[in-house]
């Protein structure tokens, strides 16, 4: 199964581009995720790399887990 969700727990909307910087998503997009099926969410998702790039934000590394000791 793939992940459903671009978020990574950054979020901040850039003013600038109206864009989350941590999934790249836009508010009204966040907002309608949970009511969008899982093809809609696979193919908006597809476009977030590119959308970061050309808005010249870049899409920051998920935060890293510490292994249990």
């Amino acid at each position: 199964m793939e992940k459903e969700t671009p978020c990574i727990a950054v979020c901040f909307i850039d003013p600038a581009t109206s864009l989350c910087l941590g999934c790249g998503r836009t508010l009204p997009e966040i907002a309608q995720w949970h009511k969008m099926d899982s093809a809609e969410r696979q193919s908006l998702m597809a476009l977030l790399p590119q959308r970061m790039t050309d808005a010249g934000l870049s899409i920051p590394s998920p935060p890293k887990r510490q292994a249990k000791s």
